[in-house]
């Protein structure tokens, strides 16, 4: 069931209104599950019931980690839940790809092997309600949760619709709380939380899929040398294209959540202003970069370490990351790209943190247009399906071919780089604030004829019902 669906919005509204209507709240989060299941077993029913047994077991190792007299016995009921979660995530979205780089192996040395194919169908969303049943026993473990006593309370942190399948990545801890005593429908926060809809639909709809997706699809999948113009503006289209598809989301679950009482953290914070990696990395899917620096980087030791082993921390937490995204080697080599920009960063700020020019307006205007120029580089891998694309498109944006060929029109062109510009020009004014804090200052008659203008646009555009593009992952 996808957002931006007639079928979605039905839901929605049925199950807002029920929803409210119910004064018991043990019948309210009832319903919530039994909402989120529908909502979740509407891809494959059968992905239901996987949910639900990981979603169990992690319930009932969770009390054992709290029950466990001591270090060790919790230690060893923690593996077994990160054995439990892995292997589930291995074996559905890793298991062709293990088994095709082992034929790979056996054949540099001479054996012939030909694995069989696993024809396996990739659950939805596994990569984060993985993570999102794994935070709970993880958090136990470190001392910073309670195991809870209500089966039910934790079946509807892992699986509530909004974020079930593409983030937030919402941590058990985060959300628990929030169903101890029942939310107060409060017609701001409803409000708001609509408008939140709206944007994230808006920005799906209209500037993802009608305005960029075209270009970023057209020069990805052209088979011949490109000129360099085409082939930038085709990355910078998919830059934009990821951002708009992704943050649309997380908008669109953090509004339908106020709808329902609920609070979830924001998972962007206009990334494309960002001056520098490790700035960029606390603003692009907070919620994962939080997740991967709490539950891996700082038990690797962090910074704490000697700085060569601090290195190797960011590209294994880096490299991870990027296996993350997908079972492909061109995640991989994206995730360690943004390792070794990180520790480039990190050795540049040895060097020249201390110097009179390092934080002077032009030297913060260059790394910021030098961060978005290398995470553009980076995309260059996360969209394209194998290296022999990757290839052609970085040949075309430096200039490898000079010889290739022009099919993107002006309009494409002028189309791409105005939403490229009103984009950045956004993230900029913004970045040291939030949509709320911008909002609240702008007269109410302006905000509600944006708020009118982006529904007319969705309805005018209504959309080609592409999924959105972290549903793989």
């Amino acid at each position: 069931m996808l957002f931006n669906s007639l079928t979605f919005i039905v839901f929605f509204v049925v199950v807002v209104t029920v929803y409210w209507s119910i004064h018991s709240w043990t019948t309210r989060k009832n319903l919530l599950v039994v909402s989120s299941y529908i909502f979740y077993g509407a891809w494959n029913p059968p992905f239901a019931a996987l949910l639900f047994s990981t979603t169990a077991m992690d319930f009932w190792l969770g009390r054992q980690i709290g029950k466990a007299p001591d270090r060790p016995r919790k230690r060893a009921w923690l593996i077994a839940s990160v054995c439990m979660n892995l292997s589930m995530l291995g074996f559905f979205k890793y298991g062709n790809f293990l088994l095709q780089n082992f034929q790979w192996l056996l054949a540099r040395i001479g054996i012939a092997y030909q694995p069989p194919h696993l024809d396996i169908l990739l659950p939805v969303g596994i990569s984060f309600y993985t993570f999102h049943s794994l935070s709970y026993t993880l958090d136990i473990y470190r001392g910073v949760l309670q195991p809870t006593r209500s089966l039910r309370d934790f079946i509807l942190a892992v699986s509530f619709f909004p974020q079930l399948v593409a983030g937030p990545i919402v941590r058990a801890g985060d959300f628990l709380p929030q169903l101890v005593h029942p939310p107060r429908l409060k017609v701001g926060q409803f409000l708001w939380g609509l408008a939140l809809m709206t944007l994230g639909l808006f920005e799906k709809i209209v500037l993802a899929d009608m305005m960029l997706s075209g270009s970023a699809d057209r020069v990805f999948s052209y088979a011949g040398p490109l000129i360099a113009l085409d082939s930038w503006i085709g990355v910078i289209a998919f830059a934009g294209q990821i951002f708009f598809d992704f943050a649309g989301y997380s908008t669109c679950a953090i509004g339908a959540a106020l709808c329902l009482g609920f609070h979830l953290k924001d998972n962007f914070r206009f990334p494309y202003a960002a001056i520098g990696f490790s700035d960029f990395w606390r603003r692009w899917h907070i919620s994962l970069s939080t997740f991967l620096r709490d539950y891996l980087y700082i038990p690797l030791g962090g910074n704490q370490v000697r700085p060569l082993r601090a290195a190797l921390n960011l590209v294994i937490v880096m490299f991870l990351g990027g296996l993350w995204h997908g079972a492909a080697w061109t995640f991989v080599v994206w995730g360690l790209l943004h390792g070794s920009y990180l520790v480039i960063e990190r050795i540049c700020r040895l060097l020249f943190e201390d110097k009179a020019w390092a934080g002077n307006f032009a030297t913060r205007a260059f790394t910021g247009f030098g961060t978005y120029a290398a995470v553009c580089i980076a995309w260059v891998f996360f969209r394209s399906s194998d290296f022999t694309i990757a290839s052609r498109m970085l040949g075309g944006m430096f200039g490898r071919h000079a010889q290739g060929d022009a099919i993107l029109s002006t309009r494409e062109i002028l189309q791409v780089v105005l939403v490229t510009l009103g984009l950045i020009a956004a993230h900029c004014s913004l970045r040291d604030s939030n949509i709320e804090a911008a909002v609240t200052r702008l007269p109410r008659w302006i905000v509600a004829a944006a708020w009118a203008l982006m529904a007319c646009a969705i309805i005018l555009t209504q959309g080609n019902g592409n999924a959105f593009i972290y549903f793989q992952f």
